[in-house]
């Protein structure tokens, strides 16, 4: 998506060789007419898949998977909780995630009775770099019994390898813009 390249390397900033800050328009500050944008085009990525719910991980990836509900028709949005409240006593779908930018563990959970194995799933996440949320999710997907249609990323850094490993399991995986490296804090596209 060429719009959202321009926009990465306008109001983007690479740190070091690995890391893409895009704060002030996805993660931090959100400019809402883009992020509708987006959500837009993985619905015009997407609509021959027909989900009935839209997975993502909390926190950073609600605003681009609430576009993308929007656009399939005000879809349910489930979130994965990365930490699990006190008023979570329902039974959970549970899997293990490491953040690569904090450098955790966490234990990403979803409610039971929110993904059912009569629906069909899509993931949409705003990064795509060592994969872990994303096979987390598709994890707390297949344990649930439902149907994962694919997943959507808005920005996938594929020198880290994330994406590689998820086709090769056989995951659909629409990135809206794929880096191909960071090099002397320029970002190239592939």
């Amino acid at each position: 998506m060429r719009i959202l390249e321009e926009k990465i390397l306008h109001d983007g900033l690479a740190l070091g060789t690995e890391i893409v800050k895009v704060d002030s328009f996805l993660n931090h500050q959100i400019d809402v007419h883009f992020l509708r944008l987006l959500g837009e085009e993985f619905h015009r990525l997407f609509a021959d898949t027909h989900p009935t719910k839209i997975l993502t991980m909390e926190s950073s990836g609600i605003a681009c998977a609430l576009a993308t509900a929007q656009s399939f028709g005000d879809l349910p949005l489930v979130f994965a909780k990365k930490t699990v409240p006190n008023t979570m006593v329902d039974d959970v779908y549970a899997a293990e995630v490491k953040s690569f930018t904090k450098g955790t563990i966490s234990r990403a959970v979803v409610a039971k009775k929110f993904l059912t194995p009569q629906d069909a799933v899509l993931i949409i996440d705003d990064f795509l770099a060592h994969g872990e949320a994303a096979t987390g999710m598709c994890d707390i997907v297949r344990q649930s019994g439902a149907q994962l249609l694919g997943m959507g990323a808005v920005i996938e850094k594929e020198f880290q390898g994330g994406g590689s490993r998820l086709r090769e399991a056989g995951v659909r995986l629409e990135s809206l813009a794929v880096i191909r490296c960071i090099e002397d804090g320029v970002i190239h596209f592939r």
